[in-house]
């Protein structure tokens, strides 16, 4: 009798990463957090903090913790290292090989050290060689990111080589689709706070695009 190849395992539909405006205080954004948190299947959310005392943006971070941790998902700072812990974060997110390098190992091994701001394939594999739980593709740098089409081959080339979980950041509901077919793990998206129907509806709404393409099941 001869043998059949072995079926791929089906991959999972990627969850999504939610990605807050910049914050100093967490005031009526916690309700609108939690209501998004509430309307579809949020891995992590990651805060942006504004600028602020730091006393200011502890506090930030823990009301944020509360609603982010309460809901299940993980709660990781953007760049702010060093307060992830005192403000009882689940790690931090750092843009650039360079201070993911440097941070990483504060952050290592009780919390998530993310990276993100990788320009080149060699950035992207040197977090990953020092221990990135995940890597960011696709999110703006000083207003300015990829072509989508660019975006995509990062995505692609990301999933059929490595390990290491992959966020791809979406700027619109039109760019979803086609970043789950390239391979993305988790799907970033901020546009939801400013869309008119709210961001719980918007999260709603986005559901059936998260489903992977036929050919990947």
């Amino acid at each position: 009798m001869t043998s059949r190849p072995k079926k791929p395992e089906a991959r999972p539909a990627p969850r999504l990463y939610l990605m807050t405006p910049p914050l100093t205080r967490a005031d009526e954004f916690s309700v609108a957090l939690g209501l998004a948190l509430e309307a579809g299947d949020i891995a992590a959310v990651l805060l942006r903090l504004g600028q602020a005392d730091e006393r200011e943006l502890i506090n930030c971070i823990k009301a944020i913790a509360t609603v982010v941790q309460k809901a299940g998902a993980a709660l990781v700072i953007a760049e702010h290292a060093d307060l992830a812990a005192r403000g009882g974060a689940d790690g931090a997110h750092l843009t650039g090989a360079d201070a993911f390098a440097a941070a990483a190992p504060s952050l290592k091994p009780d919390r998530i050290a993310g990276a993100g701001g990788l320009v080149s394939r060699h950035d992207a594999m040197a977090v990953a060689e020092k221990g990135a739980d995940y890597v960011m593709f696709g999110e703006p740098d000083d207003g300015e990111r990829p072509s989508l089409a660019a975006i995509e081959e990062r995505v692609a080339w990301w999933a059929e080589v490595f390990e290491v979980p992959c966020v791809a950041y979406a700027a619109s509901l039109s760019e979803i689709v086609p970043l789950v077919a390239a391979g993305a793990d988790f799907i970033a998206v901020d546009y939801i706070w400013n869309d008119s129907r709210g961001p719980a509806a918007a999260l709603v709404s986005l559901q059936a695009d998260l489903r992977l393409p036929e050919a990947a099941i």
